[in-house]
């Protein structure tokens, strides 16, 4: 059974930071592209950041220079670091896995930026 578990979401002041984890298991193959979206209330469900198996990663433009996404491909988990968080960073953050066309996701950590 294939399943992606996020951790690391929360509450956090604006300004603060957090590190998001998500581990990926029970995936017969190799896992071409793993990141995270999110999702905040009432809007469409958004790139945040992905990277490749041989770690290229691309970025939502207004996350470059704050966030960075990571991957540790013997462990199968992908990382996203998010510092200076602002009220708007507020969302439901998920982990994404891509196996060619087939996208797979996870249940969503909340992430909340407030004072």
């Amino acid at each position: 059974q294939v399943q992606l578990v996020e951790s690391g979401g929360g509450l956090v002041q604006p300004g603060g930071s957090l590190r998001l984890s998500c581990a990926a298991s029970g995936f017969p193959y190799s896992l071409d592209v793993m990141g995270w979206y999110r999702q905040a209330p009432g809007k469409q469900r958004d790139l945040v950041a992905v990277v490749s198996d041989t770690g290229n990663a691309r970025y939502a433009d207004s996350m470059t220079g704050r966030f960075t996404v990571s991957r540790d491909n013997t462990n199968n988990t992908v990382y996203l670091q998010m510092n200076s968080l602002k009220p708007d960073d507020t969302a439901v953050y998920y982990c994404n896995a891509r196996i060619g066309i087939r996208n797979y996701w996870g249940q969503g950590t909340q992430v909340t930026v407030s004072s």
